[in-house]
């Protein structure tokens, strides 16, 4: 007999067992639904989600930034290059209001106010001369950043079961993406030959026009081509898998445990197992395989393992990979493939929602590649004197 228990996870990393998970999307706490047979009586032993606290600290090294960045937007975005003071509740809201103005008030290198006092003119922010310089040459970023904007979204297509994704769901993770506001207009048009826009039953779909199999490697395989990575699975006698869970061989995903989590003798001999396991590329269709093959299963990690790939940061939220089950035939019960996978994936409860991060995108907190536009964020943010922890490695095209 089995019975359905609920698990949260929380941030001190004790999943505790609960009796309804009805507030899910007004809390923070994480519903995890675990199937378990009956212990007869026995109290079930606990689980564990061990927390990875430099991911977490991802998270809140961002909050800063983000803000700056996102008043340098609302700055950008107005006629005169600035903005009323008065009109930012506008713009964000009163409480986010309040988190700019501390902004402006803490960072004068990059905020200059001006108006107010004997003025007629009303208070207001706009760029310090070297800040508005440097933002000048975020169109030098986006035009690098191009190449590998169309590269990704074709790859994007390519993954899909019909080689198409509905426009909404893009716009939905255009910031992850890296793609500028008005891509619908701006970027697709330029590119005829590998994109159109269709009505597909009263929707938007972003289609893939043309197929190339030169693009059908995924991130995984490039890093093992890299470290020279023979094709072939190594014998057992010859090769086992260390005790943090890396094997090398063709087929393998590199793992990145939590601190506190010890794997013992036969977790890392059902994971050999697994790392051994040969499986489809991504890019097969996911119709043609069997959804219960063990095979299959593991199609749908390097799946996830691509999708994060493709985003600039190797993270979204939860709602957005959420958004995709249909185009990808993502598991119903996708929050449990993610948490058995904690050595690739981890999720995070640390800031507004929850996050699904790629671990060996990270070195620590630091994002080990970073595209043209991570690059030149870092850059603007430099001037309000915050050190930046994060690596400044320039990924390719």
């Amino acid at each position: 007999m089995h019975r359905s228990i609920f698990y949260r996870l929380h941030h001190s990393g004790n999943l505790r067992n609960e009796s309804s998970p009805t507030q899910l999307q007004a809390s923070s706490w994480m519903w995890v639904p675990v199937r378990q047979k009956s212990s007869g009586g026995r109290r079930p032993k606990k689980k564990i989600y061990h927390r990875d606290y430099e991911l977490d600290r991802v998270m809140d090294l961002q909050k800063k930034p983000n803000l700056i960045l996102h008043l340098k937007s609302i700055i950008q975005s107005q006629k005169h290059q600035s903005v009323l003071l008065r009109d930012l509740e506008k713009e964000v809201g009163f409480v986010q209001k309040w988190n700019l103005m501390n902004v402006i008030e803490r960072y004068p290198p990059i905020f200059r106010v001006g108006g107010g006092g004997d003025s007629r003119t009303p208070p207001f922010v706009t760029l310090t001369e070297k800040a508005a310089r440097i933002a000048s040459e975020e169109d030098d970023a986006r035009e690098l950043m191009e190449p590998l904007l169309v590269k990704n979204l074709r790859k994007l297509l390519m993954m899909s079961v019909d080689c198409r994704v509905p426009l909404e769901k893009i716009e939905f993770m255009e910031t992850e993406l890296g793609l500028p506001r008005d891509f619908k207009n701006t970027l697709i048009p330029k590119y005829p030959q590998y994109f159109s826009v269709r009505d597909v039953n009263g929707r938007d779909h972003l289609h893939l026009e043309n197929w190339d199999s030169s693009l059908a490697v995924t991130a995984r395989e490039r890093r093992l081509a890299l470290e020279g990575v023979p094709d072939t699975n190594p014998s057992k006698k010859n090769a086992r898998i260390s005790k943090d869970g890396n094997f090398l061989g063709p087929f393998s995903f590199k793992m990145r445990f939590a601190a506190g989590f010890r794997p013992n003798a036969s977790y890392l001999e059902e994971l050999e197992r697994w790392q051994r396991l040969e499986f489809p590329s991504p890019y097969l269709n996911a119709r043609r395989f069997e959804a219960a093959d063990p095979k299959a299963r593991k199609r749908v990690v390097a799946v996830l393992h691509e999708l994060l790939s493709l985003t600039m940061e190797r993270r979204m939220t939860s709602a957005q990979l959420d958004a995709f089950h249909s185009e990808y035939m993502l598991p119903s019960r996708l929050l449990l493939c993610l948490v058995k996978h904690h050595g690739i994936f981890y999720i995070t409860n640390k800031g507004a929602r929850s996050t699904v991060m790629l671990k060996d995108a990270y070195d620590g907190s630091d994002l080990i590649d970073k595209c043209p536009l991570l690059l030149f964020n870092d850059k603007f943010v430099a001037l309000s004197g915050r050190r930046d922890t994060h690596s400044c490695n320039e990924m390719t095209p």
